[in-house]
């Protein structure tokens, strides 16, 4: 879930390349900030890929606005969207948005002493500040009803949804000396799961439904079925879902069926292309990057194919879980989900390094990790990582962090840019 954060300015440096500006350090996130900014001052963070409430943006004159002559006198918002994207300017990242901490307590009219840092939020008093941001829906495709997604839960109560990777950089304290991880590249797709599971049955009310379950027990309500579902729904034959066209996922089902163990659910990502030829994920014109470095190395669109030709998808397996009739899952640890992918016969995700966590080596481990998010994918060169996931592996829950390269959310927010609906990954959000 989106959020913000209230920090405290310890790392400012002078843009290199521009007088009056300066490079803000949050969360080793670099943030470009007027001279304005001191050190010690304390300011919201607003990461990238987030929405702010449009009348504070107003209010912190961050709107585009023009006075009569057409000369600008605003901020840099688009009105209708007041998002907020990473870029690059005159050379320098610049990740999020940072604003000082009394433009909201004066907006809302609190106590300007309301906030602490450390406090984190995207709602205040009952009145949303900020949110992720999702590009509006100017199609005619209808996401699923909530009714048709409670019927589903209902029928595979044990069919658990795809678990939410956190961001790594808000989460760092909690890798500590003696945990093992795993470094894994982060595929820009589509997920999906697949499960062989129990189906809840209704009871047969009748007399000789009653005399069978004294007789037999309950054997009627333990049969099981695959069935397999995007990140918060269910797809099946009569239901249409997001797209129209969920031939491109039951493609994949089908490399399941028959194959997996009772209680066995399959995690993974679909990348490449729909069955009608449509990307999976939205193509970027990297022309508009302004980085003639970028183009020459990448060319002037970026396409994540996957080396997947049109109208061809494929699956990478994340992660692989054991669910007892009781509802107890068991997290196949990552060695294990690559012995199961091979007997399988499917695509896991490449692995980029196994380490353990030390006193001495935490702090280097964990920049090296974001380093891995750097660079051209490993799968398909021509185009850019979208980032890694750092999976821990000596715990009993599956417990995972994600880091995207700077470069990638600056595609992402250029797409977003132009998008006329969420893509795949957002309708399920």
């Amino acid at each position: 879930m989106y959020k913000a954060y209230v920090v405290e300015i310890n790392d400012l440096q002078k843009h290199p390349n521009a007088d009056k500006l300066q490079i803000a350090k949050v969360f080793g996130l670099s943030v470009i900030v007027g001279q304005d900014v001191q050190v010690g001052d304390i300011m919201i963070y607003f990461p990238s890929d987030g929405q702010l409430n449009k009348e504070f943006a107003e209010y912190c004159n961050l709107l585009r606005k023009k006075d009569a002559n057409g000369n600008n006198i605003g901020g840099y918002m688009d009105e209708r969207k007041c998002n907020i994207k990473a870029i690059k300017l005159r050379g320098e990242y610049s990740d999020g948005l940072l604003i000082p901490v009394h433009k909201l307590t004066d907006f809302l009219k609190l106590d300007k002493d309301y906030f602490d840092v450390g406090n984190v939020f995207n709602t205040v008093e009952g009145v949303e500040i900020c949110k992720k941001y999702v590009p509006q829906r100017n199609n005619k495709t209808k996401p699923m009803s909530q009714s048709m997604k409670q019927n589903n839960k209902i029928k595979y109560p044990l069919f658990h949804e795809h678990k939410d990777t956190m961001q790594l950089v808000y989460n760092e304290s909690h890798i500590v000396p003696g945990d093992k991880i795993t470094v894994s590249l982060k595929l820009h797709g589509t997920s999906g799961r697949t499960s062989y599971t129990k189906v809840a049955k209704e009871k047969d009310s009748s007399f000789i439904g009653k005399i069978k379950r004294l007789l037999f027990g309950n054997k009627d309500n333990n049969e099981y079925e695959y069935v397999s579902g995007t990140r918060r729904t269910i797809v099946s034959d009569d239901n249409h879902g997001y797209y129209g066209e969920n031939g491109f996922r039951k493609e994949h089902h089908n490399k399941f069926v028959d194959k997996l163990h009772k209680g066995e659910t399959v995690y993974y990502e679909i990348v490449g292309y729909t069955e009608s030829g449509q990307l999976i994920m939205p193509q970027c014109d990297n022309k508009k990057l302004n980085d003639k470095e970028f183009v020459k190395r990448y060319g002037e669109t970026t396409s994540f194919t996957y080396r997947c030709h049109p109208k061809e998808s494929e699956i990478y397996v994340y992660r692989i879980t054991m669910t007892n009739d009781d509802g107890v899952e068991f997290n196949y640890s990552t060695d294990q989900m690559i012995l199961r992918c091979e007997q399988l016969g499917v695509n896991h995700v490449p692995i980029l390094d196994e380490i353990t966590i030390t006193e001495d080596n935490r702090d280097e481990v964990l920049e090296y990790v974001k380093n891995l998010a750097i660079g051209k994918d490993k799968i398909d060169a021509s185009h850019i990582r979208e980032g890694v996931v750092v999976r821990v592996e000596n715990r009993l829950e599956f417990i995972a962090y994600k880091h995207k390269s700077m470069d990638f959310k600056i595609l992402e927010g250029i797409i977003k840019e132009n998008a006329t609906s969420p893509d795949m990954e957002e309708q399920e959000g």
